[in-house]
């Protein structure tokens, strides 16, 4: 299975996450493998600072384990040293018919824009040539654009990522 890889960017607010809350459920009953990499400008806590993996952490392991019947979590501390890179990340995933990466917008790799002008930021595409598609509640600018696509018809940006990936 190829890594398939798409970016979701777009400024804070702008309904990144809730676009891909409706796309996943969408994806995976088309019988696709998705995994999903979220990039976070702040420390990431997995565990209350009391609890036992938060704890080894603190103590100095370089990686922790959270294993339960569930899930499984790796926890990598960088200890001062350089954050991956993106492509780095996703070599330490399991294969998947499409990854799709929210954050990451300084990476050079196909993306879709959220935008939403209410959100009060000027649009990303115009000085990011590797935003193939714009999804947005706002009608097309005039002049060159990425392909735009209506962001309150969820379908359609599908049928992007689907034929796009």
């Amino acid at each position: 299975m190829e890594a398939h890889i798409i970016g979701v960017v777009g400024w804070s607010g702008s309904g990144k996450t809730t676009l891909l809350e409706t796309l996943l459920p969408k994806l995976i009953s088309q019988g696709l493998r998705v995994n999903v990499i979220k990039h976070a400008h702040h420390d990431v806590v997995l565990e209350p600072p009391h609890k036992d993996s938060a704890r080894m952490r603190a103590a100095g392991a370089y990686e922790v384990m959270l294993a339960s019947p569930y899930r499984y979590v790796l926890a990598h501390e960088l200890n001062g040293g350089k954050e991956p890179l993106l492509m780095e990340l996703v070599g330490r995933m399991q294969p998947a018919d499409l990854t799709l990466v929210e954050g990451y917008r300084w990476e050079p790799f196909r993306k879709l824009e959220v935008y939403r002008p209410s959100v009060g930021k000027p649009p990303i595409y115009p000085d990011d040539k590797h935003i193939a598609a714009v999804a947005s509640d706002a009608p097309p600018p005039e002049g060159n654009h990425p392909v735009w696509l209506n962001l309150n018809q969820p379908d359609q940006v599908m049928d992007w990522l689907l034929s796009n990936r």
